[in-house]
């Protein structure tokens, strides 16, 4: 029992440098970015005293005069420590036009306060006599907080905390989320209907056309994702290659739009994502032995009856491996639909870039990060309930 528990202890001691590395450098930033999609800094460090000022606040009526004397004391502190901007940002986040009125408010109350608090807020911006208003600070300012998860499901907290869903006009993340869902399943079935008889081809094919069959299914591999996408955007332009054979031959008599579209977002995906699915397929498909097909058909079974019972069954394992591939790997591309796809053909993990890097809005960012990771573990969850994981790694 000690000599084991010693090798045990030694292999461990050998693996803790790469678990230490890969805790450091790939979970602990993973982490860090999903943990902004529960929390709220900028505020908070902002407006300290607002908020404590609002913590027994009913969010029905305006609040009382000492939230408002905290807030005059917290824009001036704030303004004065440079911490003004990042929390007028997030908050116009959450209510467009409130950084605005936050900052016109900080540069009145600077040049001096005649009467109350109150009335110098409220008659530097009407805004302030607006419940709303004061829901945006206390919302703005709780952590750990909901605010950006329910807007990445088009929903929000109103002033008493009721969760209510926003403005029609508003709303994106929705169908933002099914588009994505759509375009995956698109893909998948696509990839399944193109690789399954491309998968049968390299089981069944030739030795001398073997190889060149499998070479065109790894040749994706070898090339770059922007290499293979700009290729198609030089193929799908209106005066690209294919467009300018349509005309020489006569099947159209001007361009056709055909960037910027969903069918060449498909053409696209498809195209880098097919080896995804032939060689998991593949692999299923050659270990299934041909004499089976022989005893079928000298039990007077026709060709399809052989497919449909013998040989379809026993690849089902590698068609769910390649399906779970290329469905989850379709829903997080980001570059292909970029580049290539129109406005209404973006997904999810394009609107994670742009609120990342555009608008600075990391909050969000990590909340639509944190809802295409739910939806992948639930994929996978239903994959190992219904199909069993063990059909799986038998893939």
């Amino acid at each position: 029992m000690v000599g084991r528990a010693r090798v045990r202890l030694e292999a461990a001691l050998l693996l803790a440098p790469l678990l230490l590395f890969i805790a450091l450098t790939f979970a602990a930033p993973i982490a860090a970015m999903l943990w902004r999609g529960v929390s709220d800094a900028e505020v908070r460090q902002a407006f300290p005293r607002t908020l404590t000022a609002l913590a027994d606040w009913d969010g029905r009526n305006l609040p009382g005069d000492e939230a408002f004397a905290a807030l005059a004391e917290d824009l001036l502190a704030a303004r004065a420590a440079g911490t003004l901007n990042a929390a007028a940002g997030r908050l116009n986040s959450d209510t467009p036009g409130l950084r605005t009125v936050v900052f016109a408010t900080a540069r009145r109350l600077a040049r001096g306060v005649e009467g109350s608090p109150r009335a110098a807020i409220l008659t530097a911006d009407p805004a302030w006599g607006e419940v709303e208003t004061w829901g945006a600070f206390r919302r703005a300012g709780a952590t750990p907080t909901d605010t950006h998860l329910l807007a990445a499901l088009d929903l929000r907290r109103s002033a008493d905390g009721t969760i209510i869903a926003v403005p029609e006009e508003q709303r994106l993340f929705r169908a933002v989320a099914l588009r994505t869902v759509w375009i995956g399943l698109l893909v998948t079935l696509l990839c399944l209907l193109l690789g399954y008889p491309l998968a049968a081809a390299l089981v069944f094919a030739p030795r001398r056309l073997f190889g060149l069959l499998l070479f065109a299914v790894l040749l994706p591999f070898w090339t770059s994702l922007i290499v293979r996408t700009a290729a198609w955007m030089v193929l799908l332009a209106r005066e690209g290659v294919i467009n300018q054979a349509f005309l020489a031959v006569g099947l159209v008599v001007e361009p056709v739009q055909m960037l910027f579209t969903r069918t060449a977002v498909l053409i696209a995906m498809v195209h880098i994502l097919l080896p995804f699915m032939v060689l998991p397929l593949y692999a299923v498909m050659r270990q299934i032995p041909r004499a089976q097909l022989r005893a079928a058909a000298s039990l007077g079974a026709g060709p399809v009856a052989q497919v449909v019972r013998v040989w379809l069954p026993q690849t089902l394992p590698g068609v769910g491996a390649g399906a779970l591939m290329v469905f989850i790997q379709a829903i997080g591309f980001y570059v292909t639909p970029a580049l290539i796809g129109g406005g209404a053909d973006q997904m999810l993990p394009y609107f994670i870039g742009f609120y990342a890097t555009q608008t600075v809005n990391w909050g969000l960012a990590a909340a639509l990060s944190i809802l295409l990771l739910v939806g992948t573990l639930l994929i996978l969850a239903l994959f190992g309930r219904f199909l069993g994981l063990a059909q799986f790694r038998a893939a």
